[in-house]
C-alpha cells in the first residue's frame, strides 16, 4: 500500500532524512522505532504531504503522490494523527469529528454510520459528544484524534506517538483500539517511543538513527534483537 524509495528531505541544508526506504503492506501495522531526533515524525510528514521530499518517490495505494497536496492526500484515503493531538479545543467532540467529513458531505453521503462506528471503538466519546476538546483527559483527547481520522474513511492510518503523555492504563487501552482499527482493515503506519507497545501490536518494525535505518524485521524478532533491546528496551 506504500513504498517509499530513495526518500531524502531537507530542513534547509540540513538534511533529516537519507535517502531511506521502506514498505508497508495492505492490512500490516508497521512501527517506527528510534529516539528523538531520529527523522521519524519529519518521515510521517512528508508521508501525508505536510513536507516535501529533496529526493525520491512515496507511493501509496499504487500511485505515485509526487507534488500532491496534503488534501488530496487524505482524499486518496491516507489520515495523519499528529504528535500532540492537535485536536480543536473550542469545538465538541462531536464537532471534531464533523471536521473530517467535509469530503463526504459535499458529495452528497451521510457520515452517520462513520460516526456510529467511531461511537462503538470510543465509547467515552459518545458520553462526552457535547462536551469542548479542551475540557477532555489526555486519554480521551487521543481517543479524540484517532476518532477524528477514522471519520475520514482511510485506507491507512500514521499515527505519530499515540502514547505520549498517557498513563500506562490508557496507552494500553489507545493501543487495543488501534489493533482493533486493524482488524477492520485498516492499514496503520506507527511512530512510538513506547517499544514494548509498538512490537506488540506491529506486525514488522523499522529502526531509525540520525535520518538513516539501521534494523527492519517482524516485531518478534526486532523485539529479541540485542541492539533493540539494549538501546529501547532497558535489558
Amino acid at each position: 500500500m506504500l513504498k517509499i524509495d530513495g526518500l531524502t528531505v531537507a530542513y534547509g541544508a540540513i538534511e533529516a532524512l537519507h535517502g531511506i526506504s521502506l514498505e508497508v503492506a495492505k492490512g500490516e501495522v508497521v512501527a517506527l522505532l528510534g529516539a528523538n531526533g531520529a527523522g521519524k515524525t519529519t518521515l510521517l510528514r512528508t508521508i501525508s504531504g505536510l513536507l516535501r521530499q529533496k529526493v525520491g518517490v512515496v507511493s501509496f495505494d499504487g500511485e505515485d503522490f509526487g507534488r500532491n497536496s496534503a488534501e488530496i492526500r487524505v482524499r486518496r484515503g491516507l489520515a495523519h494523527v499528529p504528535e500532540g493531538r492537535r485536536i480543536f479545543p473550542g469545538l465538541t467532540v462531536k464537532e471534531n469529528l464533523d471536521v473530517a467529513t467535509t469530503v463526504w458531505k459535499r458529495r452528497g453521503m451521510s457520515a452517520e454510520g462513520d460516526l456510529a462506528n467511531v461511537f462503538a471503538l470510543f465509547p467515552r466519546l459518545l458520553e462526552r459528544q457535547t462536551q469542548l476538546g479542551w475540557s477532555l483527559s489526555g486519554g480521551e483527547q487521543q481517543m479524540l484524534a484517532i476518532g477524528r481520522a477514522l471519520m475520514s474513511r482511510p485506507k491507512m492510518l500514521l499515527l505519530d506517538e499515540p502514547s505520549l503523555g498517557l498513563a500506562p492504563r490508557l496507552s494500553e487501552e489507545v493501543y487495543r483500539r488501534i489493533a482493533d482499527i486493524n482488524a477492520k482493515g485498516v492499514t496503520v503506519l506507527l511512530v512510538e517511543q513506547n517499544t514494548v507497545l509498538a512490537l506488540q501490536v506491529a506486525h514488522r518494525a523499522y529502526v531509525l538513527e540520525t535520518g538513516n535505518i539501521v534494523l527492519q524485521g517482524k516485531a518478534s524478532d526486532l523485539a529479541n534483537h540485542p541492539r533493540v533491546r539494549e538501546a529501547y528496551l532497558g535489558a
